[in-house]
């Protein structure tokens, strides 16, 4: 089988599920730490979709460390599969939530006044933690790409 950038078992598909959890924890990390994000539903499912990848990531990158110390072969039909289906739903999930948080804040920023007026919204922390969602999001397609291609060379 071809050796694939961010395949599992291989130091790059580890770097590719550190970045995820490094990105998704940022935009956790920001999102909670600004005054009003809980107002917006919008934002709550950015929260838990983020969370979602987190955990999805983390345990996948817990694999990889596992499969790189011991040296394991992680190239099984079973795996791959359980990988492909996990990114892609993980993926889905993530884009949909940072797209809806983006739009909020467009909405914030644009046709309304309450990040004008209101002081209790942290619109420029919102615009951080969605780019930190869409980073994470971008992370987790080149992951889910490489999935796809190596279930598919199976």
């Amino acid at each position: 089988m071809k050796e694939m950038f961010g395949s599992p078992g291989k130091k790059s598909g580890l770097m590719l599920r550190m970045g995820q959890c490094l990105f998704a924890a940022a935009s956790i990390g920001v999102m909670a730490s600004a005054s009003g994000f809980s107002t917006t539903t919008a934002f709550c499912y950015l929260i838990a979709s983020m969370g979602l990848q987190l955990l999805w990531s983390f345990g996948l990158a817990c694999f990889d460390i596992h499969a790189l110390r011991f040296n394991k072969d992680l190239y099984n039909h079973i795996v791959i599969s359980l990988f492909v289906v996990g990114d892609w739903v993980t993926a889905a999930l993530s884009l949909a939530a940072a797209c809806s948080s983006a739009g909020v804040i467009a909405l914030f920023t644009r046709d309304t006044t309450i990040c004008a007026v209101e002081t209790r919204f942290s619109c420029n922390m919102f615009q951080i933690s969605v780019a930190f969602a869409f980073a994470a999001w971008f992370l987790l397609a080149i992951s889910s790409c490489v999935m796809f291609w190596l279930v598919a060379s199976l």
